[in-house]
């Protein structure tokens, strides 16, 4: 059986060459395809493998990343558990649920998919400091970046000193300061590269998620909350408009912040935000970037004997990463989870006389 549908733009644009449709299944990617050119797309259902992540993934897609192929599926009784969900570069559109349809024929046909031209918000389009910037300024942030792309931190780190000496409000060349200085592990000069960008423009996202970053690796559990606190507040994903905007960070970025958010609310106890921030956090995450995402899910929902949905945290983490190297200790603690959810443990036993 075969999903079909078709995309095009709320304007009558062209579609960009990354428009991705996902089957989602529980929130989680089950098949990813490319759409056409012309916004054409189709899935091939029916067997009782998923195609994602285990499929071949030998052809090449826009840019060079893979694509998957979508020559294994899952029962078509399960559509009722998934949505398609897709995501191009400057568009957004509206999860488009499968429960409901009729998959009685040879194929699904899904329709017309709008995807609508994202606006530009204030404080979410990408920084103008470095057109702002007096062209000596410009020039030697351009070297920086050239430098930083081939590997040559050091010398990366000198033209980056060397915009801001000449423009105290290059934000855009601080932040790549702090980016060098922290590849070369120099935290407290990167902490304070980044604080600077911050300061010049609380608006320019991407240093708030390296300082959460490295909050996250020290253990300062309030101070992640503040910096993805601020972080998720200009999420766009928040907002009521549908439309997606001209970001400073991408989905993958605000999924990275969404996990941050969760094990900071976690570690402080905050179980109700926690799980809030690591379900948008496993929205976000398509391509499976974070598998301890879900072992942190796992921890919540047995905290809140939630037993099942703890079970299938686990099981999916050790799907994702087979040969982690606390595979044998989840292993472990998804047994005993298997124990508390079995008849047998909930069920009361009868007085004896």
């Amino acid at each position: 059986m075969f999903l079909r549908g078709r995309l095009t733009t709320n304007d009558g644009g062209t579609l960009p060459i990354d428009a991705l449709v996902a089957r989602v299944c529980n929130n989680r990617a089950r098949q990813q395809v490319y759409a056409s050119p012309k916004g054409d797309f189709s899935m091939q259902l029916g067997s009782q493998a998923d195609s994602f992540p285990e499929a071949s993934a030998d052809e090449a897609g826009p840019s060079g990343m893979p694509r998957r192929n979508s020559v294994m599926g899952i029962p078509r009784h399960e559509l009722e558990n998934c949505d398609l969900r897709v995501t191009a570069s400057g568009f957004r559109s509206r999860d488009v649920t499968l429960l409901g349809l009729d998959t009685s024929g040879g194929s699904v046909d899904v329709g017309i998919i709008v995807v609508e031209r994202g606006k530009k918000i204030e404080g979410t389009t990408l920084n103008a400091a470095p057109y702002q910037a007096p062209k000596d300024a410009r020039k030697a942030y351009e070297k920086g970046l050239q430098a930083e792309g081939n590997g040559k931190l050091a010398e990366a780190g000198k033209y980056f000193e060397t915009a801001v000496e000449i423009y105290p409000r290059f934000v855009n060349a601080w932040f790549q300061l702090g980016t060098v200085l922290q590849k070369g592990n120099q935290k407290d000069a990167a902490r304070k590269a980044y604080t600077q960008a911050t300061t010049l423009d609380t608006k320019f996202l991407p240093p708030y998620l390296f300082l959460a970053s490295m909050a996250y690796e020290e253990e300062n559990w309030t101070e992640v909350l503040r910096l993805t606190g601020h972080l998720l507040a200009l999420d766009p994903l928040n907002q009521t408009d549908i439309t997606v905007y001209t970001l400073d960070l991408d989905p993958l970025n605000y999924a990275e912040a969404y996990f941050f958010n969760s094990f900071a609310n976690y570690k402080l106890n905050k179980m109700e935000d926690a799980e809030k921030s690591a379900l948008q956090a496993e929205y976000l995450d398509l391509r499976t970037h974070f598998p301890q995402l879900h072992l942190l899910l796992a921890e919540i929902f047995a905290r809140k004997n939630n037993y099942a949905r703890a079970i299938t945290e686990i099981q999916t983490y050790l799907a994702l990463a087979p040969g982690a190297k606390d595979a044998a200790q989840q292993r472990e603690k998804l047994a005993r989870l298997e124990k508390l959810d079995s008849p047998a443990s909930t069920t009361e036993k009868p007085n004896q006389r």
